[in-house]
């Protein structure tokens, strides 16, 4: 069938114990929300709190001990998992780039992927132009773990590799955390043209990135403590509201 993008948690436990006694073995406790094909959703929170678990759920690297993760009304255990991640497209805080060039770091060498889509997809997050300026543009090879580019030039490789794909859902998992402020403008453009039309899940430590997703799920031990878009959190004045001034020095409201 179509393959839409609809992600929900329904009532998620999880701990990684084989054989949770209490409640406090438990990492996730009782989850539940839903994020419609191409809308957004931002998790935030302390260290610990469940972000991650969260992404690790999803993308099936763990599954539930209680509970479900649905992908257009699916439960994710009943898709094939070679199926279930092709739609996936995922950009880590820890980006690695392998010896070889720009095109066979961001295409993989996966046979389907074109030069052109790879192109494209840097043309679309705005890495095309310091590509360019290579000494050999695309066929510049780059040293294991990108030695000759800067921080923000390897997350922009990291964005393209991601939608060279053409992924129906994209995870961030804290991929903005290393920007420094003169890069960090033209990530937020790259990631804009990213999440246009996929369903986007974010795990944000920079709460500047986050301020347009549809939702932000605020967690604190392992459960949804706030929920809502960054303006009605900020009115809210709780938890976000604090995590915000601990980052800004005082809440926009």
């Amino acid at each position: 069938s179509p393959f839409h993008g609809k992600i929900e948690f329904r009532n998620v436990w999880f701990s990684y114990q084989n054989s949770p006694e209490t409640e406090a073995d438990y990492v996730l406790k009782g989850i539940s929300f839903t994020v419609e094909a191409g809308n957004s959703l931002a998790l935030v929170g302390h260290t610990g709190a469940g972000k991650s678990t969260i992404i690790s759920l999803l993308t099936r690297f763990y599954d539930v001990s209680k509970g479900a993760v649905l992908i257009d009304g699916i439960d994710v255990r009943d898709w094939d998992l070679n199926v279930l991640r092709k739609h996936l497209g995922s950009v880590l805080q820890d980006i690695y780039l392998f010896s070889g060039s720009v095109y066979e770091n961001i295409g993989l060498n996966a046979k389907n992927v074109s030069k052109e889509q790879i192109e494209l997809a840097c043309q679309k997050v705005q890495a095309d132009a310091f590509i360019q300026a290579l000494p050999e543009g695309y066929l510049t090879k780059v040293k294991e773990r990108g030695g000759i580019l800067s921080t923000g030039q390897k997350q922009l490789l990291s964005f393209a590799r991601a939608i060279a794909f053409d992924p129906h859902i994209l995870i961030l998992d804290e991929a903005t955390a290393s920007i420094d402020s003169e890069t960090e403008e033209l990530i937020q453009n790259a990631l804009q043209q990213m999440m246009e039309g996929r369903t986007t899940i974010m795990v944000a430590h920079r709460l500047s990135t986050i301020k347009q997703a549809n939702e932000i799920l605020v967690l604190h031990h392992g459960q949804i403590r706030e929920r809502g878009s960054h303006q009605e959190l900020l009115d809210h004045n709780d938890l976000y509201a604090k995590l915000y001034a601990l980052q800004f020095g005082a809440v926009e409201i």
